[in-house]
């Protein structure tokens, strides 16, 4: 039998100032709001992503363009995640991507996997001017030399241990926590 030990790391004021930083930080980036496009990955990062257009919005008048990222077909384990995948919408601005600064956004950053499906999945789509990775947690594991623009919080994570973003649409709550899995003898 497995229990789950849950820590708290950022609670939602913490998320939502974090947020608040990073939409800051990506139109300073940007130098304006002009040419911007959001494209979070699905199931959690495209919720994170319209918490940063909204973030944006209130400070520049307007939002950026979003849309969403399904990688599921672009994953290299594609074969441990079963026989029938479930495959979501990959959606896009109505003006595109192309020579626009796309800013990829995801909740975690762990091996870097995820981002490269990311990256393969938007080069199918277009051209941008230019790609930022924009996180709300990065934790140590990298398999693959990528490396966030801008990032929520480090955190120092044991192997034995994982980064859970939760977002309110899918979790109730936004938070991010440390979780622990062991085993009852």
């Amino acid at each position: 039998m497995a229990f789950t030990n849950r820590l708290p790391l950022m609670d939602e004021a913490a998320v939502r100032r974090a947020l608040a930083r990073m939409a800051r930080e990506i139109v300073e980036r940007n130098a304006g709001r002009e040419g911007l496009v959001l494209m979070g990955i699905r199931r959690r990062g495209d919720v994170l992503g319209g918490l940063l257009a909204e973030e944006i919005a209130g400070a520049e008048g307007s939002p950026p363009s979003v849309g969403a990222l399904d990688i599921t077909l672009y994953r290299d384990d594609l074969a441990e995640v079963g026989p029938r995948p479930v495959i979501g919408e990959t959606t896009l601005p109505p003006a595109g991507i192309d020579g626009r600064t796309v800013v990829i956004i995801d909740d975690v950053l762990f091996t870097g996997r995820t981002v490269r499906a990311a990256l393969n999945e938007l080069m199918d789509w277009g051209r941008p001017a230019r790609v930022l990775l924009c996180v709300l947690a990065e934790r140590d594991g990298r398999e693959l030399p990528i490396q966030a623009d801008i990032v929520g919080r480090r955190v120092d994570v044991p192997p034995d241990r994982r980064v859970e973003v939760l977002v309110p649409e899918l979790d109730g709550r936004l938070a991010v926590e440390l979780v622990a899995t062991e085993e009852v003898v």
